[in-house]
């Protein structure tokens, strides 16, 4: 069985938390694919499935959306994880920030076709900010707060998808 790490990223900061993902599954002995969602044609050489999305104004990317969309058939099926990346600056206590980083909709979507967990993960501020609103983001956040992944929490979390895949007997672990 092989686990598939499917992605949508604006700026490389979502792609390389699905990376360090995938990376992980691996060292837990898993075959894991990387790949950026809307490469995604067909799911059925994967017994599971790990997908994530950068979060921009509430929105998740659009690979993303149309990945759920096109393989919701097939999702139920998996076993399969959700995490979102995004935002970045100082952590917030709004009880509305939480809209900002899991745009309703699309968890609700998610939440109906079956996925086991869905984790938030920090992001990272623009390496080469593209637009007005992007510069202005970079100049503004304090450099402390511009890069929010915590690499030990992702490897953590795909410690766990690896550990529940191997009790469940859907894969074989190597130690």
């Amino acid at each position: 069985m092989k686990a598939l790490v499917a992605y949508a990223s604006k700026n490389g900061s979502t792609a390389e938390i699905a990376q360090a993902i995938a990376e992980e599954l691996r060292s837990h002995g898993l075959e894991a694919d990387c790949l950026e969602a809307g490469e995604v044609r067909d799911l059925e050489p994967y017994g599971a499935v790990v997908l994530g999305s950068a979060v921009y104004m509430k929105r998740w990317r659009p690979s993303a959306r149309r990945f759920l969309r096109r393989h919701r058939a097939a999702l139920s099926g998996l076993p399969w994880w959700v995490f979102n990346s995004g935002p970045v600056g100082k952590p917030s206590d709004d009880p509305k920030a939480a809209e900002w980083a899991a745009p309703p909709k699309v968890m609700a979507r998610v939440e109906a076709s079956g996925a086991r967990e869905h984790a938030v993960f920090g992001g990272r501020l623009p390496l080469r900010p593209r637009n007005f609103v992007e510069r202005a983001m970079v100049k503004n956040t304090p450099k402390e707060f511009a890069d929010r992944r915590d690499w030990e929490e992702i490897r953590r979390w795909a410690a766990g998808i690896a550990s529940e895949l191997g009790q469940r007997g859907d894969v074989s672990a190597v130690a």
